[in-house]
């Protein structure tokens, strides 16, 4: 019973965690608003777009996972129930599968999008491509931060399922 608690625990801390994304979303598109109703210079006016599309991504990406993973804690229990053991391996293997996905993703492809961003904000000066550069970079920001605290979470998350998976093991 143990495992179902840990993993229900992990499992609403991720949605709490997922909010943020929406949070975000919604601070972007009050960005947006501001931008178009009191944008004067065309660099304000180039960030009306930008920041609107930003907001979009973050929105979907917190909507989506919220969703995910509160239907999650609810199947969780069922496959419990079913057979702790199955469910204890298919963690690790879900949780295994996520870490990876997470030091791809998360820790060289939005590093390297940032960089790229910045370097076009170096090499290419129209307000356009600048705020598009700007906004990439702190919508970057965004998804590190709330990614990395995941990235912590489903770590520690995976060592407790190890050392359950090695308890079931020594029992058998």
């Amino acid at each position: 019973m143990e495992i179902l608690k840990l993993a229900t625990e992990w499992a609403k801390a991720e949605v709490f965690s997922t909010r943020f994304f929406i949070l975000f979303a919604i601070i972007f598109f009050i960005a947006s608003l501001g931008f178009w109703q009191l944008g004067k210079t065309d660099i304000a006016r180039a960030y009306i777009i930008p920041t609107l599309v930003a907001g979009v991504l973050l929105l979907t990406i917190g909507i989506g996972l919220v969703y995910t993973n509160t239907s999650r804690i609810t199947a969780f229990e069922t496959a419990y129930k079913k057979d702790v053991s199955a469910f204890v391996k298919s963690e690790i293997v879900r949780a295994e599968s996520t870490l990876k996905e997470y030091q791809t993703v998360v820790f060289k492809i939005i590093p390297t999008i940032i960089i790229v961003a910045a370097l076009l904000i170096i090499f290419i000066n129209t307000p356009t491509w600048r705020a598009i550069s700007i906004t990439t970079i702190a919508m970057m920001v965004v998804i590190l931060l709330i990614d990395g605290t995941a990235q912590a979470r489903i770590d520690a998350y995976y060592k407790k399922l190890k050392l359950v998976d090695i308890e079931n093991k020594n029992k058998e």
